[in-house]
C-alpha cells in the first residue's frame, strides 16, 4: 500500500507596513474634514479654544507584548484643544468633538537619564452632562524622537500611538483640573533592527488656561 506524503508549505508572513499604525488617527482626523457647511465655520472658530499644561509619570513593562526593557518617564505634555463641533448628542453622552495638539517631553530617568520628545495629533469626545465634571476619551498618534539609549530601540526617529480617558473639573476660577491616564506605545514600525517597543501606561495631571 502507498502512503500519499503530505507537505507543508509555509506562507511567508506578510510584514506589517508602517501606516497600519496611525490608520485609526488619521481616520479620526479626516472625519473632521466630512462635515456640513456650519460645522466647517466652526472649524476655524478659535474663540473656545483652551491651552493646557500637563505633568505625570510613565512606566514601560517588560512582557507586555514584545516590551523587553523597564523605561521610567517624568512627563511634560504642553496642549492646544481645539474645538470642532459643539453641542453633539443628549443625555448623558451629550458633548463636544475636540483635536489636541500635544508637544511631550519625556524625561526618561531610568534605564537611562535623557529625553524623549514628540508631536501628538489626537481626535478627543468630553461628555458634558455635568457641569463641573466632565470625562472625556480621546487616540491618536504621532512622531517621537529618543535622544535616549534604551535597549533594543533600533532607532532615534519613532512612531507613538495611544489611547486613553480623563477627567475635567471646573474650578471657580474659570479654569480646569484634568486626570488622565493614557496608553502608550513607541516603536520604529520595523524601519530598522532591532525593533523592541515600549508599551507604557502613564498617570498625568493638568490645568487648563
Amino acid at each position: 500500500m502507498m502512503h500519499t506524503q503530505h507537505v507543508l508549505v509555509k506562507k511567508p508572513r506578510t510584514k506589517r507596513s508602517p501606516a497600519t499604525c496611525y490608520f485609526l488617527p488619521a481616520l479620526l482626523l479626516a472625519s473632521t474634514l466630512i462635515l456640513p457647511d456650519s460645522t466647517h465655520a466652526a472649524f476655524f472658530d478659535t474663540s473656545k479654544d483652551r491651552w493646557a499644561l500637563l505633568a505625570g509619570y510613565g512606566q514601560s513593562f517588560p512582557g507586555w507584548g514584545k516590551t523587553t526593557q523597564r523605561v521610567e518617564t517624568i512627563d511634560l505634555v504642553g496642549r492646544y484643544n481645539h474645538l470642532i463641533i459643539d453641542d453633539l448628542g443628549s443625555g448623558w453622552y451629550r458633548g463636544f468633538h475636540s483635536i489636541l495638539l500635544e508637544l511631550p517631553v519625556h524625561f526618561v530617568v531610568s534605564p537611562d537619564v535623557s529625553t524623549m520628545i514628540g508631536l501628538n495629533f489626537l481626535a478627543s469626545y468630553t461628555f458634558t452632562a455635568s457641569d463641573n465634571w466632565r470625562p472625556y476619551i480621546f487616540g491618536g498618534g504621532g512622531p517621537v524622537y529618543s535622544f535616549a539609549d534604551i535597549p533594543g530601540m533600533g532607532a532615534d526617529w519613532n512612531g507613538n500611538y495611544q489611547f486613553g480617558c480623563g477627567l475635567e473639573y471646573r474650578l471657580n476660577s474659570g479654569h480646569e483640573l484634568l486626570f488622565e491616564y493614557r496608553y502608550h506605545h513607541i516603536s520604529n514600525a520595523g524601519s530598522k533592527d532591532p525593533n523592541e517597543p515600549l508599551n507604557s501606561c502613564k498617570l498625568l495631571i493638568g490645568i487648563t488656561f
